[in-house]
């Protein structure tokens, strides 16, 4: 098992998350987190007055597939989030030991 984290732009959320469902993964956490990379924040102005958003708002989806699965969720969130684009994001995949479902005891893929 894996666990996928991607974080995008927000206003890319709806396109991966239509990407997902197709591809038969509608299941996956989202969290509002903010933070930013290269890009350094925005300098906006305001008023008249220049200031400087240094962490931008971002989501992350967080996704535990099996192991034969995530070369295509991967591929899903990659286009459904592209723009092209500084900022689009990063995916980042990890190693999961077990999974346990705790409404039923099952553990492992089938908990997921």
């Amino acid at each position: 098992m894996k666990k996928i984290e991607a974080v995008i732009r927000v206003e890319k959320l709806d396109d991966v998350r239509e990407a997902l469902e197709k591809l038969g993964y509608p299941g996956m956490m989202i969290t509002r987190i903010e933070g930013h990379g290269r890009q350094k924040g925005l300098t906006e102005q305001f008023r008249g007055r220049e200031f400087k958003l240094e962490l931008l708002p971002k989501i992350k989806i967080e996704i535990v597939a099996k192991d034969e699965n995530v070369e295509k969720i991967i591929a899903a969130i990659a286009k459904g989030a592209q723009t092209g684009e500084i900022g689009d994001g990063k995916i980042f995949v990890s190693a999961i030991e077990n999974a346990l479902r705790i409404r039923t005891g099952e553990k492992g893929e089938v908990a997921l």
